[in-house]
């Protein structure tokens, strides 16, 4: 499900504001009732009705480095536990919160207990094949909210397979909590936490101001996208989680003695971060491109990559990013090196990237206006060609990060709203079309039908407007989009001059079930008066 519609009487206009005040001319031509009505053109009434009623959207910060408690709570236990992965690389803090836990169970029976019920689920819940395995549980801690309760921010059902498989461990992490003492143990260390933050924000905002220097990207944020780095030295220092959930992407890691964070993970993570929005709005472009896929059959990659055509492109850029970005120019037997491993491990485009990225760094034009060039670039046949030819590795490295949720239509859905809020109408659209691949009548439609008449009014076309609004009303579960659906069909019936149509909408929005104050008013306005846009100022 979606977040709740912000209120459209408070959308920031952007891209609209400039054309309300370039002094259009208003012509008075026409009475109504005895009243004088101003006629707008079509396309100023389009403007007006959308910032009469727009949605205001939340800005999300371009990248954080974090500490947490509930990480500390969950590393800790596990700890306790018999998790000694790396004990002797870890920080000393690591050793010394290990002992004061210690301590506490050794004084409390009832602390020993409520940890032994952790170490049972923890030794019984291991997957196949592995021990000392904590990567459930740094999953699970990404979408549990702060102790003492450690509530799931999202319902069981949405949440990533992994972390759903150890969902048990929360009433036993609960009462661990309470009687361990958890809360004042984390207190007494947490300045130390602190420190480390801010000892490493400068090294990690390098990485990331050096890899936007490369892709020429803006140092601004990303709205509707976040990336975290969880630093928890409770953790192995070989221990690196990268995660990406939707448009929200993870790693959790750990510093070692050698005061070192693994940034090359940070790098790899954010380039994810910023070039998979990309490939988004590049959906038939990669699709084209699909056949490549049968040639890494053979391929020691994750069936991820072999199955997902914009995953196995985009990763083969990343590392050709990687190679150009970590290891000097003059030292170009090892860029080859670096290059040939990643083709031999499935990522056949690594190569053809590695070389377009030489005419890319010549250019003045950024990665997101060149994506779609680099991607025209592709011979096809040529590259599968190659790729036949590829005698493939063993065995491949680890993949740093990984999707443990899908791309979901909300998420496509989501982007094509932030892309609509900055005015980007074709983005919005191409991501609305692609939502409904994914969701054809699912229960996405009826948002997907929303955005679509909102952008079909930005394009002045009133007709496919109040379609897609009518399409809406019949089929959006949520009760917000459904009274603004109703609101949105109110005020085009009333420019209309249809009146009883109009107030037959209004009264639908009051009974659609959203209790919010704004769209009460909306509604209780249009029944008073005939919708009038305001005349730019």
């Amino acid at each position: 499900m979606w977040g709740p519609l912000t209120p459209p009487s408070r959308l920031p206009i952007h891209g609209f504001d400039p054309m309300l005040s370039r002094g259009l001319n208003f012509i008075n031509s026409r009475k109504s009732g005895g009243v004088l009505r101003r006629r707008f053109p079509l396309f100023v009434l389009c403007l007006l009705l959308l910032a009469a009623s727009g949605t205001s959207f939340s800005q999300a910060t371009k990248a954080q480095l974090e500490v947490s408690e509930t990480f500390f709570t969950i590393a800790t236990a596990l700890n306790s536990c018999g998790y000694d992965a790396g004990l002797e690389e870890s920080l000393a803090l690591r050793k010394t919160v290990r002992g004061e836990l210690q301590a506490v169970v050794q004084k409390s029976p009832q602390a020993a207990e409520a940890r032994d019920a952790i170490c049972h689920f923890w030794n019984e819940h291991q997957p196949q094949g592995t021990s000392n395995d904590v990567t459930q549980y740094t999953s699970l801690a990404l979408e549990l909210g702060p102790p003492p309760l450690f509530d799931t921010v999202l319902p069981a059902a949405d949440l990533p397979p992994d972390a759903a498989h150890v969902l048990g461990v929360l009433p036993l992490l609960r009462k661990f909590y309470q009687i361990a003492g958890m809360h004042a143990l984390w207190e007494r260390h947490r300045n130390q936490y602190e420190s480390l933050r801010l000892q490493f924000r400068d090294q990690v905002s390098e990485v990331i101001t050096q890899t936007d220097l490369y892709l020429k990207l803006p140092f601004s944020n990303y709205p509707g996208q976040r990336m975290a780095v969880y630093l928890e030295p409770m953790l192995s220092p070989a221990h690196a989680d990268s995660r990406n959930y939707g448009t929200n992407y993870f790693l959790i890691t750990a510093p070692g003695q050698d005061g070192q964070l693994k940034l090359a993970q940070v790098r790899h993570t954010y380039l994810h971060f910023a070039l998979d929005p990309m490939a988004l709005l590049h959906g038939i472009a990669l699709k084209q491109m699909e056949p490549i896929l049968l040639d890494i059959h053979g391929a020691p990659l994750s069936d991820s990559f072999k199955n997902d055509i914009s995953l196995m492109v985009n990763e083969c850029l990343i590392r050709a990013i990687e190679v150009r970005t970590s290891i000097p120019k003059s030292n170009e037997a090892a860029r080859t090196a670096a290059v040939q491993r990643a083709v031999q491990e499935g990522f056949v485009l690594t190569r053809y990237f590695y070389e377009a990225l030489g005419a890319f760094e010549k250019e003045s034009t950024g990665m997101k206006d060149s994506y779609g060039n680099l991607l025209h670039g592709i011979d096809l046949e040529r590259e599968r060609r190659r790729a036949r030819e590829v005698v493939f590795a063993a065995e491949a490295s680890p993949e740093v990060i990984s999707s443990s949720k899908p791309l979901l239509a909300s998420s496509l859905l989501d982007l094509a709203e932030q892309k609509l809020a900055m005015g980007d109408k074709e983005a919005a659209q191409k991501l609305v079309l692609q939502a409904a691949e994914h969701n054809q009548n699912g229960e996405e439609s009826g948002r997907a039908a929303f955005i679509q008449a909102r952008i079909a009014l930005l394009s002045s076309n009133i007709e496919q407007a109040q379609a897609g609004f009518e399409q809406a009303a019949k089929s959006v579960h949520d009760s917000r989009l459904l009274a603004w659906s109703h609101i949105y069909l109110g005020r085009i019936f009333d420019l209309q001059d249809k009146r009883e149509a109009a107030v037959a909408e209004y009264e639908a929005a009051l009974t659609a079930g959203d209790p919010s104050p704004d769209t009460k008013g909306a509604a209780e306005r249009g029944l008073s008066a005939p919708f009038q846009p305001r005349a730019p100022r």
